[in-house]
Order: structure tokens, then sequence, then C-alpha cells
């Protein structure tokens, strides 16, 4: 009941159903998931305890405000480990997890008629399964969490970008992966990943204008 608690806590935040720097309500929460106040306390503990809730005394748990240079740093981190665990997939990658990964890529280049959430899980699973293919487990484990946290500004991304940018980016990278090349796939990695504070601040004051405006970006 925990493990339910938190994944779907993490979802209404992550689909903007909690807003950043909203009071939760664990009654409402606890009747809407229909778990107890104690596993549902844990639940909201553990999201605190990962970044994603602060708390104030005697007033309980907010969804935590999104912060410019938290993410920028969370950019950078984003940035170390994708740029080490690309080196890593150009040696120890197979040739069947590549062709994979390939095909991935091609069933999901047509982005009409996707909502963004689709959008933004492709875009995830392509750099997750690039950590995987690197064999170590431990930046593949770091980068998820990563990812929950920055999502936000991965919606604003897709939605100004679109897929087909993002995806000849992703097809550069694996390319570099499948002809062994590290320091051109790390190159472009690197590129395709870093953003500037400005960037990451302009893309939040667009989401909080969407959200509070009652525009539904994760329904979108």
């Amino acid at each position: 009941m925990v493990e339910l608690a938190y994944r779907r806590i993490l979802a209404m935040i992550n689909e903007f159903e909690i807003r950043p720097g909203e009071r939760i309500n664990e009654v409402e929460v606890s009747r809407k998931l229909g778990v107890s106040r104690t596993p549902l306390r844990e639940a909201l503990n553990r999201l605190a305890i990962e970044g994603f809730l602060t708390t104030q005394p005697s007033r309980g748990f907010f969804c935590k405000s999104l912060d410019p240079n938290e993410i920028f740093q969370l950019y950078q981190l984003r940035t170390v480990l994708e740029v080490a665990g690309v080196r890593l997939a150009t040696q120890n990658a197979r040739d069947e997890d590549l062709q994979n990964l390939r095909a991935f890529l091609d069933s999901t280049a047509d982005p009409r008629h996707e909502p963004i959430s689709a959008l933004v899980s492709y875009d995830e699973t392509f750099h997750e399964s690039i950590m995987r293919m690197s064999g170590n487990m431990e930046i593949l484990r770091t980068l998820k969490n990563v990812n929950d946290r920055i999502r936000p500004i991965r919606w604003i991304d897709l939605n100004r970008r679109g897929r087909p940018a993002t995806q000849e980016e992703h097809r550069h990278i694996l390319m570099m992966i499948v002809g062994r090349d590290a320091d051109r796939a790390a190159q472009l990695m690197s590129m395709h990943i870093e953003k500037r504070l400005d960037e990451i601040d302009t893309s939040i004051r667009q989401l909080y204008g969407d959200i509070f405006v009652g525009q539904a970006l994760a329904r979108s």
C-alpha cells in the first residue's frame, strides 16, 4: 500500500493534479487513493526525502515549488551521469540491444495524435535504455530519480521543440554508440542535455502560467 500510494501521488505531482507549492490534503488524498493514513504518511515522507515534497511544522506536506537554480543543478548532474553512461555504453552495449533501441526510435517516430505525456515517456525511455546498456545500474538508478524531478521541464521542452527535433538528436547519438565512438557520443549527449539557467527560468515561468490558467499540460 505504501508503494501504491507513493506511485499514485508521484503521478499526481507529475500530471500537475497537485500543483507546485500546493498543500497536500492528507484526508482527501487518503480517500481518493483508498489507503489509510499510515501508508499514506510513509509515502509522503519518502517523497519528501527524495525532494518532491517539503514539510512545514504543524502544517504538513507541500508540493515543492520549482526552483530554477535547483533544476539547473539537476541538469548539470544529469549531464555528468549521461555523458559517463554513454561512454560506458559504447564499450558495453550488445548489438542486439542497440538494434532494439533503433527499432524503438522507429516505432515512436510519428508524434501525431500522441499526448505530451507519451512523448516525455519516449524521451526518458531512450536515455534510460542507454544507461542500462552501460552496465552501471547505479547510474541508471540515480538518473531515474533526476528524471522524475526534472519532468516538468521536459513537458515544456517537448511541447515547444516537438518530437522530430529530439528524435533526430537521439538517432545521431545512437549512431555514435553503434560506431563505438565514445568521444563523439559523449559530445553529442552533452550538447543534447545541457541547459542554461535562463532557459530553465523561462520554461518554469511558462509552466506556471500554463498550470495556473487551467491548461492541463499532462492531459493535452
